[in-house]
């Protein structure tokens, strides 16, 4: 690499339109007229570089590359390629992931490539995923003239371990462009398409009794606990247990695992509103008392109601019951005797 030639510029980027699930990801910080440098000292098979962290699990849909020459407005030229490549260990790249060939840069605009090749037929699909590092380059098959068009950097700092230069020493060496005497971090940026949110879930209930038999006029105690399995986050589903008439003085109190009880105590029917991320839990203590002329088996059942615009893939235990029978009262065979 020759010695970089730097010139100070305003530039004016247009703002790029990106779906809802689509994040920018960048190393710079270059605003709207704000002050930039033109690195025009590259030659022949050298590459500019950044290392870029995903905030998501997805995929690189386009590269935006900023190209800019003093004047603004030089005609367009094709490069070699946009290249894609695993963190590797800074200043070198990993191994290659994919690459745009021949790509057109205008003069003045952040260039934007969705596609791998010219006709724009097959679209650029770089899996990534959520905190990993990944490496983007423009490698040159042209020489910048010494005004430009080149690669910008803005002017307000190198990041160390962001930046790179393959340079032609010979032979072609990775290096901190921060060495190299650059200004700034390179106008290149990544835009991810994060995998949108699943909208399905399992939600269940279970029921646990304290004993399957019941006294007249006596307590039962039992628990009532839902749960959400995932993947998506449960907000405003409905626990639903209306208690049987054999059941009297009804109390109930509420324990939560990565959740929290929207009541942490309460009486008679429960009716309640909760939340719960993938994988809480929520546990119902209930104690009521058993009515005093009650023969005939005693069944409860809770259920809960999946939220509006969420699937449950496992409908069959969105209820469960519990149910009593009643004690013996076979005093003879209680005492052993025939």
């Amino acid at each position: 690499m020759k010695k970089v030639k730097q010139i100070v510029i305003a530039s004016l980027i247009a703002p790029l339109v990106l779906s809802a699930a689509e994040i920018t990801v960048q190393n710079d910080s270059l605003t709207n007229n704000g002050t930039g440098a033109i690195q025009a000292g590259f030659v022949v098979g050298e590459e500019a570089a950044v290392w870029l962290d995903s905030p998501c699990d997805g995929n690189i849909v386009a590269a935006q590359i900023l190209w800019r020459s003093q004047s603004g407005v030089t005609p367009t030229v094709i490069q070699d390629s946009i290249k894609f490549y695993d963190a590797g260990t800074f200043p070198n790249p990993g191994s290659m992931l994919d690459e745009i060939v021949g790509p057109v840069l205008t003069d003045g605009v952040i260039n934007e490539y969705r596609f791998k090749d010219e006709n724009s037929v097959i679209p650029l699909i770089v899996p990534v995923t959520n905190g990993n590092t990944y490496v983007m380059s423009l490698k040159f098959l042209e020489q910048p003239p010494a005004t430009g068009p080149s690669v910008v950097n803005d002017t307000d700092g190198c990041q160390a371990g962001r930046n790179g230069i393959n340079a032609l020493l010979p032979p072609l060496t990775w290096f901190s462009s921060c060495d190299l005497g650059v200004s700034g971090d390179w106008v290149m940026r990544a835009v991810i398409d994060c995998t949108a949110p699943p909208n399905t879930l399992d939600l269940s209930v279970q029921t646990t009794p304290d004993s399957t038999t019941y006294t007249p006029n006596s307590n039962l105690t039992f628990s009532v606990t839902v749960s959400n399995a995932g993947p998506t986050p449960a907000n405003a589903a409905t626990l639903i247990d209306f208690f049987p008439s054999s059941l009297n003085n009804i109390t109930w109190s509420c324990t939560g695992t990565d959740a929290t009880c929207p009541n942490t105590s309460g009486s008679g029917n429960i009716t309640e509103s909760i939340n719960l991320i993938a994988n809480s839990s929520l546990t119902y203590a209930i104690t009521a008392t058993v009515a005093a002329n009650a023969t005939q088996d005693i069944t409860n059942t809770a259920q809960i109601v999946v939220p509006n615009g969420l699937t449950d893939t496992d409908t069959n235990n969105n209820s469960a019951a519990t149910t009593w029978t009643l004690a013996s009262n076979d005093l003879i065979f209680a005492n052993g005797f025939e």
